[in-house]
């Protein structure tokens, strides 16, 4: 701990004094202006940078470059005759190693009209005009407690939770971890996590670079229709392009890793005030969280690397192509302690062994019509799960073994999607052609399981949506449907089972005012480790599951008091039909998959039912008056039925969602950031003691008491302090943080552990014990680095 005050101490000393010498006050932005629509580029957009002189305009391109800026925070605006102004808020520039700051503008509704007319920052679609939000690239980047994890990022949004304790799962307004969908740059991606749960999408660390993202958009309902296998959210994470001029070094080093980001221009250098047509961004990124818990003598060993890339090439001015591909390698090890406690005892027995990579590549070609008829996107990707995952009753010396899953999730997907602009009205199209590979070993020697799966089929959907602004933009409706199909269900080729209908409305009452309300079906497939499960006789038991399917109603006002500033109110419905249940456990998958396990290798069946409901109030707060912030609070029920048909509290019933994030700029590039997260009671299942006895290291649950026994409340509160310091055509930001700063304890439900004698052995017979009640409010203060260079 000293240490780490006298390193940060040293750093600062050595900065403050350098920067006197080396120190270089001013920076410059630079970037591309595009019709929203058509994504045209935009000639003679005026840029200026607010409560300033400086400005410039863009060139034949749509690109401007402002060069002599104060290296500061500023409010950046765009206008054009005939479109909606539009403002980048909290846009840090810095003398060196800024990304490329992009603008697209809206058509006003008089094309002809010189007035100005000024868009609102935040984001609406006509498709989804409610229960969307989106975070900006520096949002991210100086997000309180998150670690640069962008799984953490997004749970500063409304309606959206995780679990608590070492997890990375994103739960959004009481649906499963599994309900969502993750997409970069348009290509589909299996989780955003380390160590994923397979068959669900948590983890305890993210694998996405945040020095990638330009931003985040979440939807939470009103799901457009090209996006398929969806209950509960859409994440979609724009990846920014390499800059086209300048090559770009930026090294990061946080709590947990070290990561190092190269870009620019593919070959050689362009010409001064050129652009080159062929760009890269690559990453990798590495832990060094083993090191620090073997080094504290904890019983596990979470070791990763990641990759990331995207390489954009430009054909000509209608026609350019994407290349991105993310990667991670997973090593989850035991690390007996010297001195071993109760708990680490419980840990060390409980905890599986896990290897496990993953690989996405996607390469997508972006064609727009001539005249601003519309464009087209196609897009070619596949990925891989690989997962080895085991437990032993001995896990020290891997033996005796209670579980095994040896998996790999193999998919090859073909998107394509058209989108065509006629007269004023907004149409798009398209399909999915999709072959999945699915392998898997399982031995289940607890439940006397075991199983070899090798299976393939095809999966396909077609989609298609409307959208039209009537009244001079006053009235806003999108009307849209989709189908899917598959070969391998019993039912999978009759597509009216999954016809989705979904329709938006939106009325702009006044400048201020705006009603919002949708009403979706949604449809997902059950996962691969539900589908590939085998019964004794061979057989695939769950061949004739359904697709799950959720109804959501939803209904919103939204209120812009100032141009800065937002309020909405929402209420939401979501009622769930064709719920996957355990045969075994007779509980809904809905209370499953939020540990380090396996999710599915179990029989089901598809009669479960589901409801989750309530209201969410956002205030959102773009900087102004050197302040930003999002306070978002969310009171909803989540409850399922198990074999019993009765309605149950989920694991996810919190019902109480409140989160503040926010931050104060001061001077000399002095910023303080601060995360306020609480949690209401989330309702546990009781181990059932008599049983778990004879199969520990497993567990087995009284799931009939679900909802009767809730952990305490979770609070935690994190502060940021960051720093920056600009020299010639480099950047030095350090950050000092420090999570749980009121030292709140982390609920979690009573842990066993068999009894053992004094020299360490297992107790005859065996009895199970509880764990005596661990202190973990323990307050942890971290310190970061990130250095920006361009030449």
């Amino acid at each position: 701990m000293t240490q780490r005050f006298i390193f940060i101490l040293i750093c600062s000393v050595l900065a403050t004094v350098s920067s006197s010498v080396f120190s270089q006050n001013t920076g410059e932005i630079s970037g591309f202006v595009r019709d929203a629509r058509t994504e045209e580029p935009l000639i003679g957009v005026t840029v200026r940078l607010e409560s300033s002189t400086l400005g410039s305009t863009t060139d034949i391109n749509g690109f401007y470059t402002i060069k002599d800026i104060p290296t500061q925070s500023f409010n950046i605006t765009a206008s054009y005759v005939g479109y909606q102004s539009s403002t980048r808020y909290n846009v840090v520039v810095r003398s060196g190693g800024n990304p490329n700051l992009n603008f697209t503008l809206e058509e006003a509704v008089d094309e002809l009209s010189e007035v100005v007319v000024q868009a609102s920052p935040f984001e609406k679609r006509q498709e989804t005009p409610n229960s969307i939000q989106r975070l900006s690239q520096e949002e991210i980047a100086t997000y309180p407690g998150g670690n640069n994890d962008i799984a953490r990022v997004v749970q500063s949004l409304p309606g959206v939770s995780g679990s608590v304790g070492f997890r990375n799962d994103v739960i959004i307004r009481g649906g499963a971890p599994n309900e969502n969908v993750y997409y970069l740059d348009g290509v589909e991606i299996p989780n955003i996590n380390h160590f994923a749960t397979q068959g669900s999408a948590g983890g305890p660390v993210g694998l996405l670079n945040v020095s990638f993202i330009e931003g985040v958009t979440l939807s939470t309902s009103s799901f457009p229709a090209q996006y398929d296998n969806v209950l509960s959210g859409v994440l979609q994470f724009d990846q920014r392009n390499g800059d086209p001029q300048n090559r770009r070094l930026n090294f990061r080093l946080g709590a947990s890793e070290a990561a190092l980001t190269l870009e620019g221009p593919l070959f050689k250098k362009p010409a001064e005030d050129s652009l080159a047509n062929t760009t890269f961004i690559f990453s990798v990124r590495r832990s060094y969280l083993q090191f620090l818990f073997q080094l504290i003598d904890l019983p596990f060993l979470p070791d990763y690397w990641d990759y990331q890339y995207k390489i954009n090439h430009k054909i000509d001015d209608r026609n350019e192509i994407n290349l991105i591909g993310v990667g991670s390698l997973d090593d989850f090890r035991i690390n007996p302690p010297d001195d071993i406690t109760q708990d680490q005892q419980a840990t060390l027995d409980q905890v599986p062994v896990i290897q496990q990579w993953t690989s996405t590549i996607g390469v997508s070609w972006r064609k727009r019509f001539r005249e601003g008829k519309g464009f087209f996107r196609a897009t070619l990707s596949g990925n891989i799960l690989n997962n080895n995952f085991r437990q032993f009753a001995d896990n020290v010396n891997e033996t005796d073994l209670v579980f095994r899953n040896e998996s790999v999730e193999d998919e090859n997907k073909l998107r394509f999607e058209l989108t065509n602009f006629l007269n004023d009205w907004t149409l798009n199209s398209g399909f999915l052609a999709q072959y999945s590979r699915y392998e898997n070993t399982t031995t289940d020697v607890t439940n006397d399981v075991s199983f070899e799966t090798n299976l393939d089929f095809f999966r396909y959907g077609v989609f298609a949506q409307a959208s039209r602004s009537f009244f001079n933009e006053r009235f806003t409706p999108s009307f849209g449907f989709r189908v899917d199909g598959n070969t391998f269900t019993d039912d999978g080729n009759n597509v009216l089972n999954t016809f989705s209908p979904r329709v938006s409305l939106a009325y702009n009452a006044s400048s201020r005012w705006t009603l919002n309300a949708s009403w979706g079906r949604y449809y997902k497939i059950l996962p691969y480790t539900v589908l590939g499960f085998q019964n004794q006789d061979g057989e695939f038991a769950n061949r004739d599951g359904d697709y799950t399917r959720s109804d959501h109603y939803v209904a919103g006002l939204e209120f812009l008091p100032r141009r800065s500033t937002r309020l909405t109110l929402e209420g939401f419905y979501k009622d769930y039909a064709n719920y996957p249940v355990s045969v075994r456990d007779g509980v809904s998958l809905a209370n499953l998959g939020g540990d380090f396990s396996v999710l599915g290798n179990e029989e089901i069946t598809t009669d479960g039912q589901g409801r989750t409901y309530g209201l969410e109030f956002l205030l959102q707060q773009k900087l102004a008056r050197n302040f930003y912030g999002i306070l978002a609070y969310t009171l909803y029920w989540s409850e399922f039925t198990g074999v019993d048909g009765i309605f149950r509290p989920s694991l996810w019933d919190n019902r109480h969602l409140l989160t503040f994030t926010g931050g104060y700029k001061l001077p000399r590039n002095w910023e303080i950031g601060l995360r306020v997260r609480y949690l209401g009671p989330a309702p546990f299942a009781p181990v059932d003691i008599e049983t778990s006895t004879d199969t520990y290291p497993i567990f087995f649950f009284d799931y009939d008491l679900l909802g009767d026994t809730r952990l305490g409340a979770f609070n935690q509160t994190d502060i940021r302090v960051d720093k920056k310091w600009n020299f010639t055509r480099w950047t030095l930001n350090l950050f000092f943080e420090i999570q749980n700063v009121l030292g709140s304890n982390l609920p979690q439900p009573p842990s066993y552990v068999l009894a053992r004698t004094d020299a360490g052995q297992i107790a005859q017979p065996r009895n199970l014990v509880e764990v005596d009640e661990t202190d973990n409010s323990a307050t942890l203060p971290t310190i970061g680095i990130v250095i920006d260079f361009s030449w």
